[in-house]
């Protein structure tokens, strides 16, 4: 019944989570023909959502929301709603009062909670959120647990996100997806869905355990490879030499690609899913957790480096030129950079920021300028992101005494 529901796109779906992953998501599956409720309890989330605007920035998502919008096949809602098939799009954060870094799961709960309240047979149970290996299964305790529905009634899956932001809506569309589940019935039901959203990747079935540990080892490839980077930059230092020239001459090889070094790794995904791993795995992902503490340790070593250049002179003003974790976003979840600019702000320098990609006027306390007004108000500049307004002003950047971080000013 929900299979052929979802071959002729006449079942519901709702997400619950508005955020960086669950928003584009809804307008993919809009514009794909199925009807969306888009759930959050962050009632200003849906306040501005209902008011035609989006609350993150995405290049060309808000054209792409305002068409889902119009088409009334998105429609966002502070009240959870029965449907068809849940999609289960909240944060994975870390616990805040643990030494340790162990994944905090309860959003996931909670979600989990409410979808079981009003959870019926046959029903469809999406985990697209980035968890640690059995957190599919603790999904599926606790639905059956709250609705008094025997597992084998309802189905649940999970599906990890795996795109780049800037790039959200393309790569929801285009990118491959991976599904697993216990039970392959449902699985190929979700498959059905997420066919009819990817226009030209394929979506593959696998189980739920290894579809959790593939995203996972999806991250900790990359941030692996980018400690690598970043551990040469600080061996370049030593020898005094340019880890940028390095590199580049060193790729010249047929069969090397190294990375190009920056301020750290931060993010939701490559600064976090890697500890999912070794929490689990304490005793066997020591190459996981030594890359992941070599880029940790990237924002600590630059203002080391500055405290040098500038002889620990705290009546300057340093201006840090990028907040976000990447380029051209306004995410600053586990920031390098602004890990940067707060060690800079204990250290007693008088730091101030530039983040054009932030609407507001401070960023986590920090008073945001122009970047004509930072390179006139600062004495010394640290360039930790490659934001294209500042690439396209990189000749004003060379005048001024600078700490280029990911070697643009090359």
């Amino acid at each position: 019944m929900v299979l052929k529901k979802a071959m002729n796109k006449d079942l519901t779906i709702t997400i619950l989570g508005m955020g960086y992953i669950g928003l584009p998501t809804g307008i993919a599956f809009a514009r794909a023909g199925f009807t969306v409720y888009g759930f959050d309890v962050n009632k200003n989330v849906i306040e501005t959502l209902k008011s035609g605007k989006i609350h993150i920035v995405e290049p060309d998502l808000q054209e792409a929301y305002e068409d889902a919008l119009r088409s009334e096949r998105l429609i966002p809602t502070d009240k959870l709603e029965k449907s068809d098939v849940y999609i289960i799009a909240v944060p994975t954060p870390f616990k805040k009062d643990e030494n340790q870094k162990i994944a905090d799961l309860k959003y996931v709960e909670s979600a989990s909670k409410m979808v079981g309240e009003i959870l019926e047979e046959n029903n469809l149970v999406i985990l697209e959120s980035t968890v640690p290996p059995m957190t599919t299964k603790l999904m599926t305790d606790i639905l059956e647990n709250t609705s008094g529905i025997s597992r084998e009634k309802f189905m649940s899956v999970h599906c990890p996100e795996r795109v780049l932001p800037g790039k959200i809506l393309h790569e929801l569309e285009h990118n491959d997806r991976i599904i697993g589940a216990e039970r392959y019935e449902a699985a190929e039901v979700a498959k059905t869905i997420y066919d009819a959203m990817v226009k030209e990747g394929t979506c593959f079935i696998t189980d739920d355990i290894t579809a959790e540990m593939c995203k996972l080892v999806e991250n900790t490839f990359r941030d692996v490879n980018i400690a690598f980077a970043n551990e040469l930059s600080v061996i370049c230092d030593k020898l005094n030499i340019d880890v940028f020239e390095l590199i580049k001459l060193a790729n010249k090889h047929p069969r090397v690609n190294i990375l190009t070094p920056g301020a750290g790794v931060g993010g939701h995904c490559l600064a976090v899913d890697p500890w999912f791993i070794v929490e689990k795995f304490p005793n066997e992902a020591n190459v996981i957790r030594e890359a992941r503490l070599i880029n940790d340790f990237k924002p600590r070593f630059i203002v080391n480096k500055i405290d040098e250049v500038l002889k620990g002179n705290k009546e300057l003003t340093v201006g840090v030129l990028g907040l976000s974790y990447k380029p051209d976003i306004d995410d600053l979840r586990e920031s390098p950079a602004m890990e940067i600019a707060e060690i800079l702000r204990d250290k007693g320098y008088n730091t101030i920021a530039c983040e054009p990609n932030v609407k507001e006027k401070t960023a986590s306390g920090f008073e945001l300028y122009s970047l004509e007004e930072i390179i006139e108000k600062a004495n010394y500049l640290v360039l930790t992101q490659g934001h294209t307004e500042f690439k396209n002003k990189l000749v004003k950047l060379r005048d001024k005494n600078i700490y280029d971080c990911i070697g643009l000013l090359k």
